[in-house]
């Protein structure tokens, strides 16, 4: 079996990803990643038994300690035929795991009502763990995702870091802290994609040093620097997740039990007083403390008989202001008018669809969400006020824009583009079946690229761009950009 690698990352505000935008672009989008080996033994029951049972072992200890079995996304190296690698995991999954069948789901195209277990997966207790390929990797908000396992490889540094993405999201109803992301190929797509991410990863402290081994490491000076920075975030962490009576045992130690002002000094105090500091560091009540404090309760309340139900009660939170669907989409409205100029994306949507790519996708996501407009959000509230399900993101801002827009859902939008597309072109049986391949790929991205051939399965599992190219011919990227014309159109 091939090692796994475990990393932990911060769970932030979605906003706070931009910060690395420019930094990201500067960087190489494909690796050169040959998997074909590395796929053939994951597909391996015996190897997948064993990549499961160690994820297991590492969820049952995060159960204990927090109370709640971590929600669970993994990505699959594909799901094709009558025998794919998602059918394969969600089978053994049942098995290791031994919660029923509604624990451990696959979600895919290929599976039965797909939105349905989505939206399950989101507010219920069950589906815990969700095996999937690309249809949760972009667009999809699940706040409580707790662990990220990488069964399959990534060549693209955008999708890795939408696919981590989906555990970067805050939930306070389940005191989320950070995130945990396995990556099941001996560490090599930490590796690569190191200085490509602008999200953190660490070790799980629990799998390294405990705080005394940490504690001894900076008083026997070996790597000073790093052991601090490394104690300093297991304090933070202590904060974030201990009781009141905790504080008031840390206050015989520390002033005031106050370990954030701790953290943030204990460098300065370290160099201005190390013998002093590390007697602190080192008594052993204290080291006990760290090791064995009391933690706040967290409690997760579940009301099924409302769970996936929208009202007119529904409210949405925009800065200070807590608003009815109504208004939301007033300000929602105001902010996509006033602002074309300003976010290329929305002028791309309004006056210049031929300039449509992923890209601008992206950007609009991440201008709307820094300012509270998540896609879920303006959904649920078009739900709430025109009676529109899952109305996709180009819909609510051509609606915003001009209110006699039709509001479609992205399956809808992707028909449409294709039908736009092909209506004055004659297909053979293979552009056909590429072309269905598309719509298919529109209804989860809103949009293609030349990359996409090679990135995505729907596609590479077919023969990829060589094949599109073969299919197609010269006509291949050309289709691709009134393909997109027609998706923003």
């Amino acid at each position: 079996m091939h090692g796994i690698f475990l990393r932990e990352g911060e769970a932030v505000q979605l906003t706070d990803l931009d910060t690395g935008a420019k930094q990201l672009d500067l960087l190489e989008d494909d690796r050169d990643f040959s998997a074909e080996e590395v796929e053939v033994n994951i597909t391996a029951p015996d190897s997948n038994r064993r990549i499961l049972q160690e994820i297991k072992t590492h969820a049952l200890k995060h159960e204990e300690e927090t109370g709640h079995f971590p929600k669970t996304l993994i990505f699959a190296a594909n799901d094709v035929g009558h025998h794919s690698h998602a059918d394969e995991l969600v089978k053994i999954g049942r098995e290791v795991f031994n919660r029923g069948d509604e624990f451990v789901q696959k979600i895919t195209g290929k599976a039965d009502r797909p939105l349905d277990l989505i939206r399950k997966f989101r507010n219920r207790p069950e589906p815990k763990v969700v095996v999937t390929v690309d249809m949760l990797s972009t667009g999809v908000d699940i706040p409580s995702i707790e662990y990220i396992v990488f069964l399959r490889t990534v060549k693209s540094r955008i999708l890795w870091e939408q696919m981590n993405g989906r555990g970067t999201r805050l939930c306070p109803e389940i005191n989320k802290t950070h995130f945990t992301v396995f990556d099941c190929f001996d560490g090599t797509l930490f590796e690569y994609f190191k200085n490509a991410s602008v999200m953190t990863f660490e070790p799980p402290a629990q799998d390294t040093k405990t705080i005394a081994e940490v504690i001894e490491k900076i008083n026997q000076n070996e790597d000073r620097d790093y052991h601090e920075k490394i104690l300093a975030k297991r304090i933070l962490r202590i904060e974030k997740n201990m009781s009141a009576e905790a504080r008031t045992k840390f206050a015989t130690f520390i002033q005031d039990g106050d370990l954030t002002r701790f953290a943030k000094e204990l460098p300065g105090r370290l160099a201005k007083d190390f013998v002093g500091t590390m007697k602190l560091l080192k008594t052993p009540a204290l080291l006990d403390l760290m090791e064995n404090y009391p933690r706040a309760k967290k409690v997760f309340i579940v009301a099924d008989s409302v769970q996936d139900e929208v009202s007119s009660n529904i409210l949405f939170r925009v800065g200070d202001q807590t608003l009815k669907p109504a208004d939301y989409l007033e300000i929602f409205t105001k902010y996509v008018k006033d602002n074309p100029d300003q976010v290329e994306a929305i002028k791309i949507l309004l006056s210049k669809p031929k300039e449509w790519k992923t890209k601008a996708l992206e950007e609009l996501r991440i201008k709307l969400q820094q300012h509270q407009f998540d896609e879920e959000k303006l959904q649920k509230a078009h739900q709430v006020v025109y009676h529109v399900a899952l109305a996709d993101i180009i819909s609510m801002v051509k609606h915003a824009a001009k209110s006699q827009e039709t509001l479609l859902t992205s399956v809808e939008r992707a028909a449409k583009a294709v039908q736009i597309v092909s209506g004055g072109m004659t297909l053979n049986a293979d552009q056909q079946q590429w072309m269905d391949k598309i719509q298919e790929h529109l209804a989860k991205n809103l949009t293609v690229e030349t990359e996409d051939f090679e990135e995505f399965p729907i596609f590479n599992r077919h023969g990829g761009l060589e094949k599109a190219k073969t299919v197609f011919g010269d006509q291949l990227t050309g289709l691709i950009s009134k393909i997109n014309e027609a998706v923003a159109a």
